[in-house]
């Protein structure tokens, strides 16, 4: 974060220029030290030495080497409680804003995919059982919806996040009447914290980022281990890219990135509960344990960068197999169909709940498929049953016949394609 404690400081000079505490050179000399120690950092020639407590002892060493005794001034009336936590707000916010952009990526690329192959089928399940057909698209579509809600949570993280607490002190506040409103327009923050206690020791934008961060890794968890099934099932291929071999069993092409993208959930939410856990017996203001929130942190937005650029690799090289999609499709998922026939002649669907239920157990008992029976063994069940019942069975029909808003026919599809497009590019 030396890149944020140094904004800080800057604006800090500023800030204490304007209430009389430096005069105008006294500020222009520190921050041409600070500006200094900025491109030190930038050009990895920064020193650091064994008594730097930490990266802002480290800053204002620096700053008195190169401007002597005046950079002591620097920081009359703040503290380090106040500093960490403009520092920290100020690297979440950037981090926050970094992570939609990749979160428009994969949004963008999985609705041009999604797109390109809108005419291919497949099956869709509850509880891992064939339940009805549906578009392999819609299927994609239905994870970028959850990740377009993700995104529009952490859009809504970031105001909470980015207001500033520079000028609130150790605790009480500032004893020399700095502005804060002009801190806060200096750095680029939506306004400014309301009580000074609460300021040094809120950390509830970094569990709110966490908590955040497990929801998001929960569902590319999800959309992971759906590729896992269908990759096993030979309906999809991953890229070789993010796959790999068994040492032992030529044979084998394991989707190990799909896999990786399962498991970094379960250490997501630990990191969640950890934070939690340190915060949830802290005195009022500032407590040396509030450091333990930068590991879960920095891991946290490395982790969500890596995990979505995986995935959004994983979706634009995978190779869906239109022909193992459709094996995996079966008669029996038309049992519904089925039984909206009767639906559209007038029979109440409780009414025909049943007898579509023992067209199936007619065919199971017969050991046949239920598309084989005939229309007399139908009407056995059912008189009203007609010769037109058997259009029921094709998966195309069925597909096209699910036309409410968010269904799956090829039309609404397309309307969630483009929804997804569309917000993409608001990110």
């Amino acid at each position: 974060m030396w890149a944020q404690d140094l904004r800080g400081s800057i604006a800090y000079a500023k800030a204490t220029a304007k209430v009389g505490i430096l005069t105008a050179e006294e500020s222009a000399s520190i921050i041409s030290g600070l500006e200094q120690v900025y491109a030190e950092w930038a050009a990895g020639t920064f020193e650091i030495k064994v008594g730097d407590e930490d990266i802002h002892t480290a800053n204002e060493r620096r700053l008195t080497e190169l401007i002597g005794p005046l950079g002591g001034k620097l920081h009359t009336g703040r503290s380090r409680n106040d500093q960490v936590a403009t520092d920290t707000r100020l690297w979440v916010v950037e981090a926050e804003k970094d992570i939609l952009k990749d979160l428009a990526t994969l949004l963008e690329a999985s609705a041009e995919f999604a797109e390109t192959h809108i005419d291919v089928l497949m099956a869709g399940y509850t509880h891992l059982q064939p339940a009805q057909p549906i578009r392999f698209s819609h299927w994609l579509m239905s994870h970028m919806a959850a990740i377009m809600r993700d995104a529009e949570r952490l859009q809504q993280l970031i105001p909470r996040a980015n207001q500033c607490p520079l000028g609130a002190g150790a605790l009480a506040g500032n004893a020399f009447g700095v502005d804060r409103e002009f801190l806060a327009k200096e750095l680029g923050f939506d306004g400014v914290t309301s009580n000074s206690l609460d300021s040094v020791c809120d950390r509830d934008f970094v569990a709110e980022f966490l908590m955040w961060h497990s929801l998001l890794l929960i569902h590319l968890s999800q959309m992971a281990e759906d590729l896992i099934i269908n990759n096993m099932l030979k309906c999809v291929d991953i890229d070789d890219a993010y796959a790999t071999g068994s040492s032992l069993m030529p044979q084998k092409k394991n989707p190990d990135a799909l896999e990786l993208l399962r498991g970094k959930a379960g250490v997501a939410l630990g990191r969640s509960v950890g934070l939690m856990a340190t915060l949830k017996g802290l005195p009022r203001a500032y407590n040396k344990d509030l450091q333990e929130d930068k590991v879960p942190l920095f891991d946290a937005v490395d982790t969500v960068k890596d995990c979505l650029a995986i995935a959004t690799g994983v979706i634009v090289t995978m190779k869906p197999n239109p022909k193992m999609l459709m094996k995996a499709l079966c008669p029996e998922m038309l049992a519904t169909d089925l039984a909206d026939y009767l639906v559209r002649k007038g029979v109440p669907f409780r009414e025909t709940h049943h007898i579509s239920g023992a067209c199936v157990r007619l065919a199971e008992e017969s050991e046949v498929s239920i598309d084989t029976l005939t229309l007399e063994q139908l009407q056995n069940i059912d008189s009203r049953f007609e010769e037109d019942v058997l259009k029921v069975w094709d998966y195309e029909v069925s597909v096209e016949r699910k036309s409410s808003i968010g269904g799956t026919a090829k039309a609404r599809v397309m309307e969630q394609i483009e929804k997804c497009k569309a917000f993409a590019k608001t990110l």
